[in-house]
């Protein structure tokens, strides 16, 4: 039996005590957790004494290099295009993606977007393109290449083999309080984009009420060392910081977040949505050298329209296909006439959650009609009795702890208590 280089308790004591970890260190410590040397009680006391005395940057590059070193690194010098990817930290009514990748696509830049599922208030882009008849998630890895040449834009499943680690480790941190801990989530995310193998990354990292980080400079601490991470790596990566206090858009859930994306694709759409798709658009045409792109015209000519019928009949799926409808809905309407003056996003993603939107555990389904539609925006004029919100869902059971999530989360009042949410797109960082 081979002697381990190395003493788990000894490295828990040195990050414990706030002291600096070596990279053979943290290579060892990374590959004998994956393979069952370290046990999880261990890994959990390391995790805590990270997220109490943090890492220094080249700790968490080698963390993350150490993660992608567990797996397989995916490889696109085969393909005839420049890749470009986007990664979001996940919110309420974040559909983005959908709109996003074909449109990038569509002016010959190859989008290999590597999904997940939701979990909690947050939804996932996987769901949202199940609710499409015949959409599949999980392709061969000739399927997948074959559909970048092809058709420029994927959106799937990540395969198994893409830092097994990580996932192992974020399996761990979701049970002991660790989530939040700053290089954990860097190096989370960055280790499987860079396995990913894109040459140039745009990170969406979100803040505010319903945000995976509430707080502005935690979420542009995240940013920074992301973008270092990928730098690093070779990879080009910059970061947008954006405002999540309020739901994006007016779909929440999965089968209308669909609609509303294609509602956008079609040249219409909410105007957030549609601010964010166009940032977000230009900078990962920029990283991949196109500079004078016509994003909006795209958007309204039918060009990413066409990228995006593409994308879905690829996968299986019929884009012409009626989407789900739910069985039950509910109609909240203005107490009064006036200006509504508030709408927090994350009671919103609570209560779509709760109409079965979303899901509590890994393994469990979501209701792909479920979930709730905006009909006014903070700052739009109402009159009493006119529709707020709709709430949709399969088992009229489900409404009132929807409702009950959604107590004290919006209000109408006179103008000058409209409550100042900020820009949609705070911050630049590269």
């Amino acid at each position: 039996m081979a002697v381990e280089p190395f003493d788990t308790v000894d490295l828990i004591r040195a990050k414990r005590d706030g002291g600096v970890l070596s990279t053979p260190q943290i290579n060892w410590l990374v590959d004998a957790y994956t393979r069952g040397y370290v046990a999880d009680e261990q890994m959990s006391a390391m995790t805590m004494a990270i997220f109490l005395n943090g890492m220094h940057r080249d700790e968490i590059r080698d963390l993350t290099l150490a993660m992608i070193a567990t797996g397989e690194r995916l490889n696109f010098d085969s393909l005839s295009k420049r890749t470009t990817d986007k990664h979001s930290t996940g919110g309420v009514g974040d559909k983005i993606t959908l709109p996003l990748a074909p449109l990038v696509a569509s002016f010959g830049v190859a989008v290999p977007q590597l999904s997940g599922r939701g979990l909690g208030h947050t939804g996932g882009t996987l769901d949202k393109l199940e609710s499409i008849p015949g959409w599949r998630a999980d392709l061969s890895n000739a399927e997948f290449f074959q559909q970048l040449e092809d058709v420029g834009a994927v959106i799937c499943a990540a395969g198994s083999g893409l830092a097994p680690a990580d996932k192992k480790l974020y399996a761990l941190r979701d049970i002991t309080g660790t989530v939040e801990a700053i290089p954990l989530i860097a190096s989370s995310i960055m280790s499987k984009k860079i396995a990913e193998g894109t040459a140039a990354l745009v990170l969406d990292v979100k803040f505010g009420g319903g945000a995976f980080l509430k707080d502005i400079e935690m979420s542009r601490e995240l940013a920074r060392t992301m973008t270092q991470l990928g730098d690093d790596a070779g990879v080009s990566t910059t970061a947008f910081l954006t405002n999540m206090n309020v739901p994006l858009g007016f779909a929440i859930g999965n089968a209308n977040e669909v609609r509303e994306s294609v509602e956008v694709l079609a040249g219409g759409g909410p105007a957030d949505v549609i601010e964010l798709t166009v940032t977000l658009a230009r900078e990962m045409l920029a990283q991949a050298g196109i500079t004078d792109a016509d994003v909006e015209g795209a958007l309204k000519n039918g060009q990413a329209m066409d990228t995006w019928r593409a994308m879905i009949r690829a996968q299986g799926g019929d884009p012409d296909a009626a989407l789900p409808v739910a069985k039950e809905t509910l109609v909240v309407t203005a107490p009064r006439s006036g200006t509504l003056v508030k709408q927090e996003a994350l009671p919103f993603g609570i209560a779509a959650w709760r109409l079965g939107a979303g899901r509590a555990r890994q393994q469990d389904p979501v209701q792909h009609a479920a979930g709730i539609d905006l009909h006014a925006k903070p700052g739009d004029t109402v009159t009493e009795g006119q529709p707020l919100f709709t709430l949709s869902a399969d088992e009229p059971e489900r409404f009132e702890r929807a409702l009950e999530a959604l107590e004290d989360s919006w209000a109408v009042g006179d103008a000058s208590e409209l409550i100042d949410y900020g820009p949609l797109v705070a911050e630049r960082i590269d």
